[in-house]
């Protein structure tokens, strides 16, 4: 099977879900984006993907949830 990449990248002052090359939906927080890259790499897994999640650290002045 192949590779599934999801990597939470900021999108202005939201966030998005990289994947394919492409960000499809924006979310007001870091853990909101999580959750939909980790919903959508639940179902990759199932096929029988390999799945790698990134989510970049905190920056100086951000929440922990990235808000």
């Amino acid at each position: 099977m192949g590779l599934a990449q999801y990597a939470i990248v900021p999108v202005q002052d939201e966030w998005g879900v990289l994947h394919d090359g492409d960000v499809k939906s924006r979310y007001a927080t870091k853990e909101a984006a999580f959750e939909s890259a980790v919903a959508a790499a639940s179902l990759a897994l199932r096929e029988g993907h390999e799945v790698h999640v990134s989510v970049p650290g905190r920056e100086a002045g951000e929440t922990a949830l990235g808000s």
